[in-house]
């Protein structure tokens, strides 16, 4: 099943540069995450400066990841929520372009780090016998050319997509499904030995 357009923003040049923040990238994915909220709200929540904050709302609403969610506003008090349910972004778009290579690694970096921060506050907590035994935690090694890893990743991101974050099913609540596909980098000579220069 294709993607609903509708339900995701494609990463361009110019959203690409207003995205790559890592606060952005945390007010974005606590904004699809939690629903609409305020800068106030989202400066408690990341223990950050409201002004900073409310700077970084207006980056994202001008490059279309936010818009003002104007039934909840009042005169002193602007909402946002986020105006996709998720970011699709393909590397391979910026490799040609030298000056994007600094907003991809940011982006790449900061996505990961949340990946990770999320994975350690789940392992962090107790979660009733059902939901302990329904996670899982696998990294497998395999031997693939580019064409096949690319092929992989979609057949899983489609296997994902079936199961439609709208759906209400007795029982269910949010989980996060975190889908990472990479060369593994050459540990004794360290990263950069890696490739695309991303």
């Amino acid at each position: 099943m294709a993607p609903d357009p509708e339900k995701y923003k494609q990463l361009d040049t110019r959203s690409l540069r207003g995205l790559a923040h890592p606060l952005r990238v945390r007010i974005l994915g606590l904004l699809r995450a939690e629903g609409p909220a305020t800068s106030a709200r989202l400066a408690k929540r990341l223990a950050e400066d409201s002004g900073n904050i409310s700077w970084h709302l207006r980056q994202l609403a001008n490059t279309g990841f936010i818009t003002e969610e104007t039934e909840l506003g009042t005169r002193r008090e602007r909402w946002w929520r986020a105006a996709h349910d998720y970011t699709r972004f393909d590397i391979g778009d910026f490799l040609d372009d030298p000056e994007t290579r600094g907003p991809v690694r940011t982006l790449v970096r900061e996505v990961i780090e949340l990946d990770f921060q999320r994975a350690l506050a789940y392992s962090g907590q107790a979660w009733p016998r059902e939901w302990a035994e329904a996670a899982g935690f696998n990294s497998v090694l395999l031997r693939l050319t580019p064409t096949e890893l690319k092929d992989l990743l979609a057949e899983l991101l489609g296997t994902v997509g079936r199961y439609d974050a709208d759906r209400e099913p007795e029982g269910a609540g949010d989980v996060l499904i975190h889908i990472h596909g990479f060369p593994r980098p050459d540990e004794e000579e360290g990263p950069a030995t890696a490739g695309s220069g991303t």
